[in-house]
């Protein structure tokens, strides 16, 4: 960490040319003696990057902005106050993957004191300046791995948070037993030095196998924000032994909802196969994610089009549904619409058709068009059916 950056100087340097390419920043000559131009480039392109997934950081004076592989990483302003929800106040709370530290300063705010631990030094120091620069004096930085400190210290905490890397050797990896730290390995030892455990996953985690690879799991949690699937947490509680509840939880700029259920439930559901109707309903990305395919049916009263087309319909519009809704203008068989020769314009949504949107855009010649919609799905007795629509 070069304090260097730090200086009244450079900081007016890097306010000034905010709106900078990094690039050319980097190729130029630093105007500076101990702040290099690849350290002026760092900085800019991770401010950029910080704009709206951190505005709090963005906004507050002298941040000191780590590489941008670390601000992509980070949680968002925005799940990390959501999760800051998942712990009691005034609790001791540690984080074992701390990072750049975001989720650790919202935690903060309703944590009695939080401990955060990362392996790297230098990233370990950026957070904890930081956290004084934004006010924050009850988290104590541990540069350390999380695990080994965690083991071998005495302390007992309410909460433990782990966000294990799912990047291992430069490859992807999209098993808990993958990701490093080991949590499946691990959970026994820090059940014992904790009540709760918060994991924060891949979206595209498998659910149930993560369920059955974990002990004591009380909560599923996946979250979206405008229809765009951004975690997948899995919350342990010592001694817990009960069904876990699923929470589908959309973020949406303060409008926000969540469809929660037991997989019990799920598996129990009824539902009705209908024709589309003059209402069309597409369920949010976490409700798809967390498998409530025929329960939504059941509690909004909803026929589903098909048993494996995760589309829904109804006569009324059900104005509290937990996703996108659309007024049916027109529907006909595949077979038909293949026969028009009309100059088409819509957005195209495949929902368990055989050709993607790319080869039905190209097929058709579909133009883009956000005001119009054209669902291509298979409907009542398996039928391939095309459906007009627009949003209401």
């Amino acid at each position: 960490m070069n304090r260097e950056i730090l200086t009244s100087a450079v900081q007016r340097f890097l306010l000034k040319n905010i709106h900078e390419d990094p690039k050319k920043i980097a190729l130029a000559k630093s105007p500076f003696e101990k702040v290099s131009s690849s350290e002026l480039a760092t900085q800019i392109e991770s401010r950029q990057k910080a704009k709206k997934k951190l505005p709090l950081w963005f906004e507050t004076d002298s941040i000191y902005y780590p590489p941008t592989i670390s601000i992509e990483q980070a949680s968002s302003e925005t799940t990390a106050f959501y999760k800051s929800k998942l712990i009691p106040e005034n609790e001791t709370v540690i984080d074992l993957t701390g990072g750049f530290g975001i989720d650790a300063f919202y935690f903060s705010l309703r944590a009695k004191s939080l401990v955060h631990c990362e392996i790297n030094p230098i990233l370990s120091q950026i957070a904890a300046y930081n956290a004084k620069q934004m006010g924050r004096n009850n988290i104590h930085f541990i540069n350390e791995n999380g695990i080994e400190y965690i083991i071998r210290n005495s302390s007992f905490y309410h909460t433990v948070f782990i966000d294990p890397s799912r990047r291992v050797n430069t490859r992807k990896v999209f098993r808990l037993d993958d990701c490093e730290p080991n949590i499946i390995q691990h959970q026994d030892e820090l059940l014992e030095k904790s009540q709760q455990i918060i994991i924060k996953t891949s979206p595209l985690l498998d659910i149930s196998l993560s369920i059955s690879q974990l002990k004591h799991v009380k909560e599923v949690h996946i979250i979206s924000f405008k229809n765009d699937c951004k975690e997948l947490l899995f919350v342990l509680e010592k001694n817990f032994n009960g069904v876990p509840v699923i929470h589908a939880t959309i973020l949406n700029e303060g409008d926000d909802s969540s469809f929660s259920f037991l997989e019990t439930e799920e598996k129990e559901s009824t539902f009705q196969i209908g024709e589309p109707q003059q209402y069309l309903y597409d369920p949010d990305v976490a409700i798809l994610k967390a498998g409530g395919f025929k329960l939504i049916a059941q509690r909004y009263m909803l026929d589903k089009l098909n048993t494996n087309t995760h589309l829904y319909t109804s006569n009324n519009r059900i104005e509290s549904f937990p996703g996108r809704v659309f007024k049916v203008k027109e529907t006909l068989e595949y077979k038909e619409f293949k026969k028009t020769k009309v100059k088409l314009a819509a957005n195209v949504i495949s929902k368990n058709f055989p050709l993607n949107v790319e080869s039905l855009r190209k097929k058709h010649r579909i133009e883009e068009n956000n005001n119009n919609f054209i669902f291509f799905c298979r409907t009542d007795n398996d039928r391939l059916s095309v459906i007009f629509a627009e949003r209401d």
